[in-house]
């Protein structure tokens, strides 16, 4: 009894680590994640989640990693079967309704990597809010659950 007692003490730590997140006030910042990189390639894709339990609204209006010479929020659409990617200045934080930074949609792009991004490894991105100011988070690199099976987002 023992022994499964451990085993299972073991597995729930080690789905917490998987799923780290972060507080800022009333905003939460859940699994920031980054997508591994080849060597060479001069951009990357992070992907994170971020909601707010609070009254008021916040906005996401600025990025920055030591990892990459710029990060910036971008959104992908389908216009008429083409896919388009823009930047974005800011993006919203409503209360009840998390902002879901994901492939193939909202997400940020670290542009200029100083390094490829390698899976296993962690990189600091800090984020500012308007009203909440600065948090800087650690983004896991890692493969996202929903990637493509031939490689996934590049730029």
């Amino acid at each position: 009894m023992r022994i499964r007692s451990l085993f299972l003490a073991a597995a729930l730590f080690s789905g917490a680590a998987a799923a780290h997140g972060y507080q800022l006030g009333d905003l939460t910042i859940g699994h920031p994640s980054a997508s591994p990189t080849a060597p060479g390639q001069p951009n990357g894709a992070a992907y994170l989640t971020i909601e707010t339990v609070g009254t008021a609204p916040d906005r996401l209006v600025g990025l920055s990693t030591p990892a990459a010479a710029a990060a910036e929020i971008h959104t992908m659409s389908d216009e008429g079967g083409v896919m388009t990617m823009r930047r974005l200045d800011a993006v919203e934080v409503a209360p009840g309704a998390p902002v879901h930074f994901q492939p193939g949609g909202l997400h940020i792009m670290l542009i200029g990597l100083s390094g490829p991004l390698e899976a296993g490894k962690m990189v600091p991105l800090t984020l500012t809010f308007e009203k909440a100011g600065d948090i800087t988070v650690e983004l896991a690199v890692e493969k996202p659950a929903d990637a493509p099976a031939h490689g996934g987002h590049h730029h």
